[in-house]
């Protein structure tokens, strides 16, 4: 797994553990208490989840206007999740392509949310691109090595280590 990848994958499941304990992201950065399964969290990791914490309020206004007929607490606590990283990349994180934000999110709901996860969260996340871009999210320029990490090669990771690993 590529690094921005896994920085994504550890940021969504300590947002999730605030979601379920209420503590803060650094308490639980702090603390340890998160799953170290794939390690330390990344600095990167850190960033997303401390910014889509520290951004929620206008994260969160962004998804509830979008989002037709569901309101962020009636949606599952993966989804909400998987939306509000990917909405804080698409707001707040401009050397981020829209397309790979949503690329990555939309894996991560294939993975960890339900049967119609991965197509809720593309749509929500894809029209919320189209708003702010006035254009499809498809149509990015093309995604710089930093961030490629959606597709199959086994490319240097954003370190210029190459992992050996495909997507």
């Amino acid at each position: 797994m590529l690094e921005r990848t896994r920085a994504r994958r550890q940021a969504l499941q300590i947002l999730y553990q605030r979601d379920i304990t209420g503590q803060s992201v650094a308490d639980i950065l702090a603390s340890g208490t998160y799953n170290a399964e794939d390690g330390e969290p990344s600095t990167y990791c850190q960033e997303l989840a401390l910014g889509t914490e520290r951004e929620q309020g206008p994260v969160d206004a962004e998804i509830e206007a979008t989002s037709q007929h569901w309101s962020l607490m009636r949606m599952p606590f993966v989804d909400r999740n998987i939306l509000r990283l990917a909405v804080y990349e698409i707001l707040f994180e401009p050397e981020v392509p829209h397309s790979v934000a949503i690329n990555e999110a939309v894996e991560m709901a294939k993975v960890y949310g339900g049967d119609d996860s991965s197509k809720f969260v593309n749509g929500v996340l894809g029209r919320i691109a189209q708003l702010k871009t006035g254009r499809d999210p498809g149509d990015d320029d093309a995604v710089s090595s930093a961030d490629a990490d959606t597709g199959s090669s086994t490319g240097p990771d954003d370190d210029g280590e190459s992992d050996g690993e495909g997507v």
